[in-house]
C-alpha cells in the first residue's frame, strides 16, 4: 500500500470562509502540495442549527467524474439534521473556474498517468482531500466525531472505496457505482488506456490507485449502491469488491439503475443506511443464507421492517457484463423471515432482492448458473 501522511491528514484543517448562505458556507481549505506549490480545495459547508449542546451526524459527499462540489446534495444532508461537507477535486472555484492555488484537473490525463510523482496524481491529491474534509467536519463542535459518514458517486464512489481503507474514523460508507478491480473490468475507455500501458505501469497504477487494494483495510459498515448495467463500474468488478471489507457489507444492486450525480444521491437506502449507523434509525433489512437447491434459490431475511415484496433478477446472458440483458420477476416471500424462487432454465446469473415498506431495498450477492 502506498504511503499516506495520515498524521497530517488527520490534523486540523486550516481553511477560510469565503461566503455564507444560510446554514451554508463557502469555504477553502489546504491541501496537499502539487508540483511542488501549495494547493487549496474549493467545498460547501452546511452545520443545521440545533439547541446547544446537541451533537449531530456529518456527512462527506464525493463527487463523481465531470462533477463538482454541489450545494444541493450538501443542502439535502443538512436538512436531514446533518452536518455535511461536499468538495471540488478538479481545482476549481464554485463557478467552474481554475484556481490559482489548485491541484490537479479530474481528465482521463490526471488520473490514470504513472509518470507524476505519486503526491501529485490526483488520485492522492483527491484521497487528502477527502481525508482533510473528514477532518475539518469532526472539527466543528456540534458534530460528535464518532458519527460521521462518507458517500461518493462513480469516481466519487471510487474515491470513497479508497477512503474506507484508509481513514477508519469513518463510521460507515457508502460508495454510489464506485468499486475496484478497474483493469480487470471497467469502462471501455478506461480499458483502452490500461491496455496502452506497459505492465510496470499498470501494476503501479494498480498498487496506487486501484480500490481494491485498500478495501480489506476497511473496517465499518458498507452500502454498495449500483445497477446490473452500470457501464463504468460492471457488477462482476463489484461484487469481487464487495467481498473485502472486513466489516459488514450491504448491497443495493436495482435493475438498470441510471448513473449520474441526481440518480446516484437519490436513493433512500442511503440515508437510511446512514440513519441506521450514525443516528439510530430503523436499519435496512438483511438478506443472506443464500442457498441454490435444484432449480429454486432462497435466502433468510431478518429486521425490524415488514418486507412487503421480493424479486429474482436473472439474465440468461453471457455477453459482456455491462451489455446484459436483465430480467426482473417477483419472488415468494415465505413468513416474515424468508424469500425463495424459481430460477428460469436459462439464466446464467441471478440474485435476490427485497423491499420493505418504506421502499428501501437490498439484494444478495450474485450466483453464477452452472450450465451443463
Amino acid at each position: 500500500m502506498s504511503n499516506w501522511n495520515i498524521e497530517e491528514l488527520f490534523s486540523p484543517v486550516q481553511h477560510k470562509i469565503i461566503s455564507t448562505d444560510g446554514s451554508i458556507q463557502s469555504i477553502l481549505f489546504k491541501n496537499e502540495t502539487y508540483l511542488g506549490q501549495p494547493t487549496e480545495v474549493f467545498a460547501y459547508l452546511g452545520v443545521p442549527t440545533f439547541p446547544q449542546g446537541h451533537s449531530i451526524p456529518g456527512m462527506v459527499c464525493v463527487h463523481g467524474g465531470g462533477g463538482t462540489a454541489f450545494k444541493e446534495w450538501v443542502e439535502i444532508w443538512v436538512s436531514r439534521g446533518y452536518a455535511a461537507i461536499a468538495m471540488d477535486l478538479s481545482g476549481r472555484d464554485e463557478s467552474g473556474n481554475r484556481l490559482s492555488t489548485g491541484g490537479p484537473d479530474q481528465d482521463h490525463g490526471a488520473k490514470f498517468s504513472t509518470t507524476s510523482d505519486w503526491q501529485d496524481m490526483w488520485t492522492y491529491q483527491s484521497i487528502a482531500a477527502v481525508v482533510r474534509s473528514n477532518s475539518l467536519l469532526r472539527s466543528i463542535p456540534t458534530v460528535d466525531p464518532l458519527r460521521v459518514g462518507i458517500t461518493g458517486i462513480s469516481w466519487g464512489g471510487y474515491l470513497t472505496c479508497i477512503a474506507s481503507g484508509i481513514d477508519s474514523r469513518f463510521a460507515c460508507a457508502i460508495p454510489v457505482y464506485g468499486c475496484g478491480f478497474l483493469q480487470q473490468n471497467s469502462a471501455d475507455d478506461w480499458m483502452k488506456i490500461f491496455a496502452a500501458m506497459s505492465p510496470e505501469q499498470r501494476q503501479e497504477w494498480h498498487d496506487k490507485c486501484d480500490p481494491s487494494v485498500y478495501l480489506t483495510s476497511a473496517s465499518m459498515p458498507m452500502l454498495f449502491v449500483s445497477g446490473t448495467n452500470d457501464f463504468a463500474y460492471p457488477l462482476d468488478s463489484l461484487e469481487k469488491s464487495c467481498k473485502l471489507p472486513v466489516g459488514e457489507v450491504t448491497r443495493c444492486i436495482r435493475l438498470d439503475m441510471p448513473h449520474s450525480h441526481e440518480d446516484g444521491w437519490n436513493p433512500i437506502e442511503i440515508s437510511i443506511f446512514a440513519d441506521q449507523h450514525l443516528s439510530e434509525g430503523v436499519p435496512l433489512p438483511t438478506i443472506k443464507n443464500i442457498e441454490t437447491r435444484g432449480n429454486v434459490i432462497k435466502a433468510d431475511i431478518t429486521g425490524l421492517s415488514s418486507i412487503q415484496d421480493g424479486y429474482l433478477l436473472f439474465t440468461e446472458d453471457t455477453n459482456p457484463w455491462m451489455n446484459r440483458q436483465w430480467e426482473q420477476a417477483s419472488a415468494k416471500l415465505i413468513n416474515s423471515d424468508g424469500i425463495e424462487a424459481p430460477i428460469p432454465d436459462r439464466a446464467t446469473v441471478c440474485f435476490l432482492a427485497i423491499e420493505d415498506q418504506r421502499g428501501a431495498y437490498v439484494s444478495t450477492p450474485y450466483t453464477e448458473i452452472i450450465v451443463d
